[in-house]
C-alpha cells in the first residue's frame, strides 16, 4: 500500500472545474483546469450542461494525475467545492439530467420571486433560511423546472427524480451513479436552496410547502467534514480505485476554511465570475439589518455549524470574461492589468455590470449592467480599467455592509482567487477600500478548503491548528491614495449604481 502523501479537491466553478493535488503543507503538487460552455437561450438566462461538467471533471481528475506523475492510491481523501446554487434535476436510474442546470445567475424565476415577495413571505423566509427571496438561490429554480417541465411532477411521486446543486451531481457520479452513487449535500450547500433551516440545519417543511417541492427529491444534508465518509469513487470511475469522498463546502465557504477564518470576526473575499465576501460569527446566527445574507460557514461534526454574514456580487470577473467574449477588447484575462496600468484613471467612466441584477447590499433583481462617464475622450484601456474598478467598489459597498451588521471594524482584508494575481486589482482593492489587502501563497483557497475538510476527516491532518501553521502571506498592499480621493470616486461609483437599479422594471 502506497504511502498517503496527498489529498485532492475538485473545484466545480462557473466557468470550469479543476482538480488540485495538495500536499501536507497545503502546498499544490499537481493541478489541471478545463472550461465548459456558457449556454444563453434567453436574456437573462444562464444554464450549463450537467453532462460536460460531469466529463470535464473525469477529465481534469486524470490530467492532474498525469501531471504530476501521482498514483491514486497515494491520495488519502478527496474533497469536493463547487459553484453554489446552480440547480439540476436528473434521473437516478438512468443518471440523466431532465433538463440543463439552471445557474445561479440566472434571473428566469424573477416573477416566482416577486410573486412570493408580494404574498408577504420574505420576512418568514430571512428568519428561517438567511436568505432574501430573490432568483439567486435554488428554491425557486427548482419550482420554476417542475412548473415548466411536463409530468416531472408524477415522476418524483415514483421516485425518479434527484435534485441537487453541483455538490451532490458530482459526489453522485463519483460514487456510482445509477449504479448505488450517494445522493448527499453538506450543510454550507443546502444553506444557499432556500429549503434549509438554520437553527435545524434539516430541510423545513413549511418552506417545501410553500415552494411545492416534495423532499423525496431532497438529498441527506451532512457535516462538510464527514468522519463517517460521504462515499467512496469506484474502480472504474476516473481515478480506478476506491478512495474515500469525505469533504464537502459551497466554494466560498470553502475559501473561508482555506483562508482559516476560524474565528469569529475573520473575513476573505473570493474574486472569481463573482465576488464573495464572508465574515465568520461563529456559532450565531446573525440576521443582517444591512443587504447581508445569513449562511453556514462550515460544520465539522453532525448538528452543529459555524455560520457567516456573506456579501454576494454576482458578477466581477464575469466583466471581464465579457470584455473578451463579447466585446472582444481583449484577449485574455492576464492583459487587462497591463492595459489598465496605461492610463492614469478611468478618465470618469465608471462600469456597474449588473447582467443579473445587482446583489447585495442591494438585492434589485430589476437592475442591469450600465457604463456611464463616458466621453470623446474615453478609450479601450478606460473600459478595462473601469472594469477592474468596478470590482473593487461592489467589495467596498458591502465591507462598509459588513461593518454596519456586525459592528466590526475591517482591519484587513484577506484575498484570494484567480483574478488577486493581477497586482494592479489587488492595489486598487487597497485604495478604495482604505485597508490593508493580503494576498496568501495560496490563491485557489476554494480548492484548498475542501482538501482541507476530506483531510480532517480522514486524520490526514489532526485539527485546525495543524492547518493554521500551514497559511502563509504572499504579498500585502496598502492605500496609495488620500482619504478625500477615495471619497469622491466612491461618490461617483454611487451615482452610477443608482443609474443601473430598477432598469427593467
Amino acid at each position: 500500500m502506497a504511502k498517503k502523501k496527498y489529498v485532492a479537491a475538485i473545484d466545480q466553478g462557473t466557468t470550469g472545474t479543476r482538480f488540485i493535488i495538495f500536499d501536507r503543507q497545503g502546498r499544490v503538487v499537481s493541478s489541471d483546469y478545463a472550461e465548459h460552455n456558457q449556454i444563453y437561450p434567453k436574456p437573462g438566462w444562464v444554464e450549463h450542461n450537467p453532462m460536460e461538467i460531469w466529463e470535464k471533471t473525469q477529465q481534469v481528475i486524470k490530467g492532474a494525475l498525469e501531471k504530476g506523475n501521482i498514483d491514486p492510491s497515494e491520495i488519502a481523501a478527496i474533497g469536493q467545492t463547487n459553484q453554489r446554487e446552480t440547480t439540476i434535476l436528473w434521473n437516478p436510474k438512468t443518471g440523466k439530467p431532465y433538463y440543463n442546470a439552471i445557474v445561479w445567475q440566472d434571473t428566469r424565476t424573477r416573477d416566482i420571486c416577486q410573486k412570493l415577495i408580494d404574498e408577504g413571505l420574505e420576512p418568514e423566509f430571512r428568519e428561517k433560511t438567511g436568505l432574501p427571496i430573490v432568483t439567486y438561490f435554488s428554491g425557486s429554480k427548482i419550482k420554476w423546472m417542475f412548473d415548466n417541465i411536463p409530468g416531472l411532477r408524477e415522476k418524483a411521486k415514483r421516485g425518479e427524480v434527484y435534485f441537487g446543486n453541483i455538490d451532490s451531481w458530482i459526489i453522485w457520479n463519483l460514487t456510482g451513479g445509477p449504479k448505488g452513487g450517494v445522493h448527499i449535500t453538506d450543510y454550507t450547500n443546502a444553506s444557499r436552496t432556500m429549503l434549509m433551516n438554520l437553527r435545524t440545519l434539516d430541510w423545513d417543511e413549511e418552506q417545501l410547502n410553500v415552494l411545492d417541492i416534495p423532499r423525496e427529491i431532497l438529498p441527506t444534508i451532512r457535516p462538510s467534514s464527514d468522519r463517517k465518509i460521504y462515499g467512496y469513487t469506484k474502480k472504474e470511475g476516473p481515478l480506478g480505485m476506491e478512495i474515500p469522498i469525505a469533504g464537502d463546502l459551497g466554494d466560498q465557504q470553502g475559501a473561508l476554511f482555506g483562508q482559516i477564518c476560524y474565528s469569529p470576526g475573520e473575513a476573505k473575499n473570493t474574486y472569481g465570475t463573482g465576488s464573495f465576501l464572508l465574515l465568520n460569527t461563529g456559532d450565531k446566527i446573525v440576521h443582517s439589518t444591512h443587504g447581508m445574507i445569513t449562511t453556514v460557514a462550515y460544520g465539522l461534526e453532525e448538528g452543529k455549524a459555524n455560520y457567516a454574514l456573506e456579501g454576494s456580487i454576482a458578477i466581477t470577473g464575469a466583466a471581464v470574461q465579457w470584455l473578451r467574449d463579447n466585446l472582444k477588447l481583449i484577449k485574455n484575462a492576464d492583459e487587462t492589468e497591463e492595459i489598465a496600468k496605461s492610463v492614469r484613471d478611468s478618465g470618469g467612466v465608471y462600469f456597474v455590470p449588473a447582467f443579473s441584477g445587482l446583489f447585495a447590499p442591494y438585492w434589485d433583481m430589476y437592475a442591469r449592467g450600465v457604463i456611464v462617464g463616458l466621453t470623446r475622450y474615453a478609450t479601450k484601456a478606460h473600459i478595462v480599467r473601469a472594469t477592474l474598478e468596478s470590482e473593487a467598489y461592489q467589495t467596498k459597498d458591502i465591507a462598509l455592509a459588513m461593518e454596519k451588521d456586525s459592528g466590526i471594524p475591517l482591519k484587513a482584508l484577506k484575498v484570494d482567487g484567480g483574478a488577486v494575481k493581477n497586482d494592479f486589482l489587488c492595489q486598487i482593492q487597497s485604495d478604495i477600500l482604505g485597508k490593508k489587502v493580503i494576498r496568501p501563497t495560496v490563491i485557489q483557497t476554494t480548492a484548498l478548503g475542501s482538501a482541507y475538510a476530506a483531510g480532517l476527516a480522514v486524520g490526514f491532518w489532526s485539527s485546525l491548528n495543524e492547518l493554521k501553521k500551514n497559511w502563509k502571506i504572499d504579498r500585502e498592499f496598502e492605500p496609495s491614495i488620500d482619504e478625500e480621493k477615495r471619497t469622491k470616486l466612491y461618490e461617483g461609483w454611487l451615482k452610477a449604481i443608482e443609474r443601473a437599479k430598477g432598469w427593467e422594471k
